[in-house]
């Protein structure tokens, strides 16, 4: 075997993380791989007479890594045990990979079995409508108001479904496509790239706060290489901010109590998918717009073509709400 089997575990542990970090994960998820590649190692120190820094790749047997993970999951819930036991496998089938030891014990380390996360879209059949008109008032309890703004980010977020990263990583020049066939180019999860058709209400509404945005900032502020939404000051919106944004709608319109807890912002684009379900669009279209891998986790990516794309997001009825809230004469 390799001659690193004599290297410490933390410094193949930081080996594994430089090699994830060139697949361009978010940064919460490399935090997470290091939490837990730590937090199963302290344990296997606290079954030896060794401290974790000396731990070695060959101490690390299937029974070891069995009674570690038996600790590991005595506090915790089933979900961040099996996240776990997945960051283990990946690290140990790299080690695998780079001939660093012969075998994975991870399968022969019970874990619990994943459930898939439920939905948790806003809570009222006319929520969305509620939150979108709050928005598009111009409020006199605020410093400095900008609805046009405040529209724009909640209608990407419930017509087009995307995720928080996403919606941050969009530049002006993302939007494109010709007139009846205007899409959004999305950087999804993995750095995979997605369309996202868009509907004439939507692009109406995404016209009219970039027109406001170069009367507040000037022309320049709305080249194609610049961040499509921006906070007051003109400077991109930050996770922090954008969270604060949302958050802030949903007070002013008064519907705290219809946002399920622990979704926030990403309960407006569980609301779009749903919606989309309820109207008729079948899973490979969601799967498709939402910019998910697969259905489960066993199963292939679904291929859907760009006109059942364009059908299913003109089913959904979040796009009416948009209507009224724009004149149709912008240039």
């Amino acid at each position: 075997m390799h001659d690193k089997q004599d290297e410490s575990l933390m410094a193949l542990i930081e080996e594994f993380l430089t090699a994830r970090a060139t697949r361009k994960p978010s940064p919460h998820t490399l935090a997470a791989y290091r939490r837990d590649l730590h937090a199963v190692a302290a344990l296997v120190a606290e079954a030896t007479p060794l401290p974790r820094d000396a731990l070695l790749i060959t101490d690390l047997s299937p029974r070891v890594m069995r009674a570690a993970f038996a600790r590991f999951a005595a506090p915790r819930a089933p979900a961040s045990v099996h996240r776990a036991w997945s960051t283990w496998n990946s690290f140990f089938t790299f080690l695998v990979a780079d001939g660093i030891v012969a075998g994975n014990p991870m399968p022969a380390v019970g874990r619990p079995r994943a459930l898939l996360p439920q939905p948790k879209p806003l809570r009222g059949a006319d929520t969305p409508e509620v939150l979108l008109a709050s928005a598009a008032r111009d409020d006199g309890r605020q410093r400095d108001p900008w609805p046009e703004r405040d529209v724009a980010v909640l209608a990407v977020a419930l017509c087009a479904g995307l995720r928080l990263s996403e919606l941050l990583a969009l530049r002006v020049g993302s939007l494109g496509g010709r007139l009846g066939e205007r899409r959004v180019e999305v950087v999804g999860k993995g750095g995979r790239p997605r369309v996202v058709p868009i509907e004439a209400d939507l692009d109406r509404v995404l016209m009219d706060y970039l027109a406001s945005r170069a009367r507040r900032f000037g022309s320049r502020s709305v080249r194609p290489d610049s961040a499509l939404l921006v906070d007051r000051h003109g400077e991109p919106l930050r996770r922090g901010g954008l969270q604060y944004l949302v958050e802030s709608c949903y007070r002013r319109a008064g519907i705290g109590d219809r946002v399920p807890r622990g979704a926030r912002l990403h309960a407006l684009r569980h609301t779009f998918a749903t919606r989309l379900a309820e109207d008729g669009a079948s899973a490979a279209e969601i799967m498709r717009l939402l910019g998910h891998a697969s259905l489960a986790s066993s199963q292939t990516y679904i291929e859907v073509t760009a006109g059942q794309q364009r059908d299913a997001v003109r089913a959904n009825r979040t796009n009416r709400a948009l209507a009224g809230l724009v004149p149709t004469d912008l240039g």
